[in-house]
């Protein structure tokens, strides 16, 4: 039993941060805040303000972002000190390595691959959205059959109906985003700091523009009354409708799995995550407040709720605009959500769980393309043919299974190890540590029985992988080392 709970010292994790350069470290303290910021504004405000309003908190969809940023800054604590502590890829499933021993690693790694790549599918199916309103507006319009995830109704201009086939739209963004992760990490950042000076400026246009045509009755009543199912409106709606966007909030940890690539990640990599975090939640919040108070929620339940905010406030050409930026808005969430993925899969193939061939790095590159390639591929294939909803909530789950593990993992190196030199920590950790994993827990316990059993059944999935193959074959396993539990 002892070996299913070997960990990684902390000290040889930082010995072998300083000594790998396989990776190129290129981002600063101003890319990984731009990153972060990539990731967590996209989906939450271009797609989930809309279905979470219309179908959970009614426009208490306000304090649905409130509650899921709540319980995210005591994670984002968490995860600081152990970013600057451990500047390796990997993220949460490096911090359970060095803390909880390898099962809970393996979990917590196999969680955050079916998360990331769920997450990048949601997004591209939210981009496939937009794109589709975006050309229609130019009088171009994509076959019905290819524009939502098969079996959809698509109701045509003339009011009839078809089923779609697949989404195409979904499946050529996946592969885009996957080439130019293929060819560099600094050229993907470059690329998502032009993107996020742009989205940023059409979320700010939206609040500017939009929120003279607020109808504070709109606003009422504030939370609808619960219709008999937990999920629908109430105060456990918004509850539920918390845990759905907390998908949204995913952004800082992707961050986190980008440490061996920051120049000085002891120093940078707090700021990126906390920065990132304060400035979306306040976006949040602002966006939905106005999204509910232009248009009744119930009217919200749409693909690209923020384009039909702008279109009913008759914006005209600065609807087509705020598309465009939403367009490239979630264009930058794919590109981070994409690259988090393979730095997992990479972090967990250099440690023997996966096979070598994983981790392999492109010769001209450096970037781990074998991962991209696989990453990009496993996301085009859901994102074709599932609905943007059913993703999102599994997406919601994966992240806070991740939080619960990175906020007890936190206590534990204290205890463990409390002389180690921690260059971010986490201030009153014996309150944020415990926090951060009873929000986190009380959210999960807010979602659906049908997204549990996925979830499970990924994990039991996961778990074979581990008993037949990863144990064997786990670096620690070989050399004989590692540290008891």
């Amino acid at each position: 039993m002892n070996g299913l709970f070997r960990r990684k010292s902390v000290t040889a994790l930082q010995a072998e941060a300083a000594a790998d350069t396989s990776l190129k470290r290129a981002l600063g303290p101003l890319n990984l805040t731009a990153l972060g910021i990539g990731a967590i504004i996209g989906t939450g405000i271009f797609v989930l303000t809309g279905t979470v309003a219309a179908q959970n908190a009614g426009p208490a969809v306000i304090l649905s972002f409130v509650f899921a940023g709540f319980a995210s800054v005591f994670a984002a604590l968490c995860y600081s000190e152990f970013a600057s502590l451990v500047p390796m890829a990997g993220s949460a499933y490096t911090y359970g390595y060095a803390t909880l021993g390898e099962l809970v690693a393996w979990i917590i790694g196999w969680d955050l691959v079916l998360e990331y790549a769920l997450a990048a599918t949601t997004v591209a199916i939210g981009w496939s959205g937009y794109v589709v309103s975006f050309l229609n507006d130019l009088g171009i319009h994509i076959p019905a059959h290819w524009q939502a995830a098969r079996g959809t109704v698509v109701t045509l201009a003339d009011g009839s109906t078809t089923t779609a086939i697949l989404n195409l739209p979904a499946v050529l963004i996946v592969a885009v985003v996957t080439t130019l992760l293929v060819v560099g990490i600094k050229e993907s950042a470059s690329v998502n700091n032009v993107i996020v000076l742009i989205k940023l400026a059409v979320v700010i246009l939206f609040i500017a523009l939009a929120a003279p045509h607020v109808n504070p009755a709109n606003w009422h009543p504030f939370i609808p009354p619960n219709t008999g199912h937990r999920e629908h409106f109430g105060f456990s709606g918004v509850v539920a409708g918390a845990a759905i966007v907390f998908f949204a909030y995913i952004g800082f940890d992707s961050v986190t799995t980008t440490a061996q690539e920051a120049k000085n990640p002891q120093r940078d990599m707090p700021i990126g995550i906390i920065g990132s975090l304060i400035i979306c939640t306040l976006l949040y919040i602002i966006v939905s407040a106005i999204a509910t108070g232009v248009m009744r929620y119930s009217e919200l339940d749409v693909p690209d709720p923020i384009a039909h905010v702008a279109d009913y406030a008759g914006l005209g050409v600065f609807a087509t605009l705020i598309k465009i930026g939403a367009i490239a808005g979630l264009t930058s969430v794919i590109l981070v959500q994409l690259l988090g993925q393979s730095r997992v899969f990479y972090a967990m193939s250099r440690d023997g769980l996966l096979p070598p061939f994983i981790r392999r790095i492109h010769p001209r590159f450096r970037t781990p393309y074998i991962t991209s390639i696989i990453t990009g591929v496993a996301v085009a294939i859901p994102a074709a043919i599932l609905p943007v909803r059913d993703a999102a909530k599994l997406v919601s789950i994966g992240t806070l299974l991740a939080f619960v593990i990175v906020c007890t993992g936190v206590l534990v190196l204290r205890i463990r190890e409390p002389n180690l030199p921690r260059p971010f920590k986490t201030p009153l950790v014996w309150v944020v540590g415990p926090m951060g994993t009873l929000s986190a827990a009380y959210l999960m316990a807010y979602l659906d029985k049908e997204t549990w059993i996925r979830l499970l059944v990924w994990l039991v999935i996961g778990l074979t992988i581990y008993f037949s193959y990863s144990r064997r074959h786990s670096v620690l396993a070989q050399r004989g080392g590692g540290t008891g539990p």
